[in-house]
């Protein structure tokens, strides 16, 4: 399925009129059923381009370059565009096509002549799009069912004074760049566009004779998707219940509705989408579908955890295919693959916070889906068949995968890479609440305190034996004094009473646990309140919250730490929603606290903890 890299407008009425009618004539090639199969990376750029008398050029690794320019019709567009894929389908850069006599009398300009005199031929006869050529047999007798027969023929009577009048590029320039280095196949491997306009050929065949019988396609039929989807059941236990429960969708028109280049999974609804006109192999679809099974039961739809979809997307991309590589499932695509050894053994996360850094240079990258889009969808209604009553989305896919996981290790099925088993057993293992890792923050900043001995008059417990004197345990003025901590409170309209309360009660707790005798308090929304120290015992029950309006913690945190009464070493922990200003600078140890499924709207330096809303 041919893809194209549009230009993108924030409104319909800037698109340029010469592009306005480019895509329309794009949208009447998709919709021809053979010719909308055809396969091929379309870019709206002059290069290898005259600006003015040129329409179109393709290359040898599938690149066809418009200029929106050109004076076409959308018709003429449609035609120009599978023109130019043709050549790719017909295999008109391939050595084993090519009329070699010999390195030295091969004619680059005579042979792209007689291939466009070829398509323009095949065109006409299937009457698709509107020429923008002359009907080729008013000037040739010769049938144009053979290019190399044409080439022979061109070659003696035109040679070097030949013209290219069937082509879509200028006159004096083939359509079909760089034929002097032409392509050639290694042992296994094939043309690609050659294999997806022959089973294109196939489907529409098909689909007449289904039409006219008044049936649709069998469909029962054992396609590649299908049987992959069979070997898991049969072989591969560890995906094997995933791959029970997900319905495959290999239908081309759903495909191209929701432009996806290859596959794509939407957990939610249990289905994973297959577009059948990709071509690939049996074995291409099995690593295709176990890339698709873990996205689902690792539950990536659920943990981006407000990163940038598509980012998220692309680093899980990268961790999971280099897992299968590692597990040798099925055969590599030759297509479609975000694939780096230098970042094996990467955690999802670690891999998209590289990726932020280099935003620009990842947003190009594609994946299953196709360019710029995801291919992990998420926003269905659950509808599970085999999850069984009471079970809800997010234990079945855990169970899937940990009942999988025990039986594929047991049976001793295969080598699977640590990360994938560490992964997998975190799944099945319940997260660790939000007031414990808080915690952990807590006991970091604030080690037990050490007790010294003190030798000061005893208690009248001890007037009996005034004589005997007793250590006890005390701690001193000085450690109680650096002691405490820093509170930056967003008290926005946006922030919710429970969660204020859910906050404070856990700090409170936790700086009494800790011997924190006092607790420096601000309140923020679009001034800083400060609230001066207060005990643990006044935050958790007797704060009375100020502000509720907008949300800039920025004062605050200066005021925290240019406060002369609070010690130089003293954290700041800031409770917010996210929704705040986008660049907020803190210079000492700090973390967050902030409502599980927000965001911060920069990388936070410091520690974020979530709690439930």
């Amino acid at each position: 399925m041919a893809y194209l890299h549009k230009n993108y407008y924030t409104d319909e009425k800037d698109i340029p009129p010469g592009e306005a009618r480019f895509l329309s004539g794009f949208q009447i090639f998709e919709q021809h059923i053979l010719l909308g199969r055809l396969k091929g990376d379309i870019y709206i750029k002059k290069a290898h381009l005259s600006s003015g008398e040129s329409a179109a050029c393709v290359t040898k690794y599938g690149d066809v370059y418009v200029n929106t320019q050109a004076k076409l019709s959308p018709g003429q567009w449609a035609y120009v565009i599978a023109h130019c894929l043709l050549h790719l389908a017909f295999g008109h850069f391939d050595a084993q096509t090519m009329p070699f006599h010999g390195k030295e009398d091969f004619n680059p300009l005579v042979w792209n002549k007689a291939c466009d005199l070829y398509i323009t031929r095949f065109l006409a006869d299937i009457q698709f799009g509107d020429s923008v050529f002359e009907e080729p047999r008013n000037e040739y007798t010769i049938r144009l069912n053979d290019e190399r027969k044409i080439y022979s023929h061109l070659l003696e009577t035109e040679g070097e004074t030949i013209r290219q009048t069937y082509g879509t590029n200028s006159p004096r320039r083939g359509d079909m760049i760089d034929l002097e280095h032409p392509l050639y196949y290694k042992s296994g491997e094939s043309n690609t566009y050659a294999a997806a306009f022959s089973y294109a050929i196939t489907h529409s065949v098909t689909s007449v004779v289904s039409d006219a019988g008044g049936h649709g396609i069998n469909p029962g039929k054992d396609t590649p998707v299908k049987k992959a989807a069979q070997w898991f059941l049969a072989h591969y236990p560890l995906l094997g219940g995933m791959a029970s429960s997900f319905k495959i969708v290999e239908e081309w028109e759903i495909c191209k509705r929701y432009e996806i280049h290859i596959a794509a999974v939407d957990p939610v609804l249990g289905e994973i989408y297959a577009n059948p006109a990709c071509g690939f192999s049996e074995e291409e679809w099995k690593f295709v579908l176990a890339h698709e099974y873990l996205h689902a039961g690792l539950e990536h739809h659920k943990r981006c955890q407000g990163r940038d979809p598509y980012l998220w997307n692309i680093a899980c991309d990268y961790v999971i295919n280099g897992w299968l590589m590692e597990m040798k499932i099925g055969a590599m695509p030759r297509e479609g693959l975000l694939y780096d050894k230098e970042l094996k053994n990467l955690s999802a996360e670690s891999i998209y916070d590289k990726i932020v850094k280099e935003m620009r240079k990842f947003k190009k990258n594609a994946t299953f889906r196709g360019y710029g889009h995801g291919d992990i969808f998420g926003n269905g209604t659950p509808r599970f068949e085999n999850a069984g009553k009471g079970v809800s989305l997010d234990e079945f896919l855990k169970n899937a995968l940990k009942e999988g996981l025990d039986f594929h290790i047991t049976n001793q099925r295969g080598y699977l890479p640590a990360g994938l088993v560490e992964e997998i057993r975190a799944l099945s293992t319940p997260p660790i609440p939000w007031e414990v890792e808080l915690a952990k923050w807590f006991d970091h900043m604030f080690p037990p305190m050490e007790k010294h001995r003190t030798y000061a008059r005893p208690s009248r417990r001890q007037g009996a034996t005034p004589d005997i004197p007793r250590p006890s345990y005390a701690f001193l003025e000085k450690d109680l004094e650096s002691r405490t901590f820093g509170v930056v409170l967003d008290t926005s309209g946006s922030m919710s009473q429970k969660q204020l309360g859910l906050a404070l009660g856990a700090i409170a707790s936790y700086a009494v646990s800790k011997d924190v005798p006092f607790v420096r308090v601000v309140f923020c929304d679009a001034d800083a309140t400060d609230a001066g120290y207060m005990s643990p015992d006044d935050i958790a029950g007797r704060v009375k919250v100020t502000g509720r309006g907008g949300t800039v913690l920025q004062p605050g945190i200066d005021l925290l730490e240019k406060a002369k009464d609070f010690p130089g070493k003293g954290p700041v922990l800031i409770i917010t929603d996210g929704y705040i200003e986008d660049n907020l600078k803190v210079k000492r140890e700090h973390a967050f606290l902030i409502p599980k499924g927000n965001r911060l709207p920069f990388r936070p330096v410091g520690k974020v903890f979530y709690f439930q809303k």
